[in-house]
């Protein structure tokens, strides 16, 4: 599966063109599935935005990009199903749309309900936005713990082997600073990335390519 993993969502023309080069074609000719599970698992998300998301008015631009079709699959029900019904409407996305919340809690309801196991197999792209990227990540950092896991840690799923530090000087999130990013950076043991919501990292065949018409800094150790 390729991977689009963003701070802020397709928030400018290159993020875009990234998008539709992994898709292939327009984005008007594909079809998406939106995840908006990590909301659940985050104190600090009130339940409107889960509905904003799914209904475009979210200020990360992902739902409302024009898309052939967009579906809702919420993580937490798929356990409930026969595999049979919704494997076959995961693997005939093209896009599947990650909303932000709790990297954790959406790595646990992906585990759980069998989407993680999934994933080496599908064709299409994953797009996350900040909690919906670092899911994707070895660690999040203690800082980044909100829900706890049932085996306690920060490990996320770790398809890809470095960190990300989402929101990188947000008006909204002044803590976040490049230095701060730094001090996170050093405890993780794994390369990492600070970016801000104009910034994306693309991972195809294991090709890391950062795209970006703001500010990032990879922090390696």
């Amino acid at each position: 599966m390729k991977l689009l993993l963003s701070s802020g969502g397709i928030s400018n023309p290159s993020i875009e063109d990234a998008l539709v080069a992994m898709l292939g074609k327009p984005v008007a000719e594909s079809t998406a599935l939106c995840i908006p599970t990590a909301n659940y698992g985050h104190p600090g998300v009130p339940p409107e935005n889960t509905w904003r998301f799914i209904a475009g008015r979210s200020p990360s631009r992902m739902t409302d990009l024009g898309w052939k079709s967009v579906g809702v699959l919420e993580l937490t029900a798929l356990p409930t199903m026969d595999a049979d019904r919704w494997v076959p409407w995961v693997r005939d996305a093209d896009c599947l749309l990650v909303d932000g919340g709790d990297a954790l809690y959406l790595a646990h309801w992906m585990r759980e309900s069998g989407l993680a196991d999934l994933l080496p197999s599908l064709d299409g792209v994953w797009v996350g936005v900040s909690a919906g990227s670092m899911v994707m990540t070895p660690r999040i950092g203690p800082d980044f713990v909100r829900w706890q896991p049932p085996g306690g840690g920060d490990e996320a799923l770790g398809v890809v082997d470095f960190s990300i530090f989402p929101h990188l000087d947000h008006p909204w999130m002044p803590e976040n600073t490049m230095d701060e990013a730094e001090r996170w950076a050093a405890g993780l043991g794994v390369p990492a990335y600070a970016m801000d919501d104009a910034t994306a990292i693309s991972v195809v065949d294991g090709a890391v390519e950062v795209v970006s018409e703001g500010t990032w800094k990879r922090l390696d150790q």
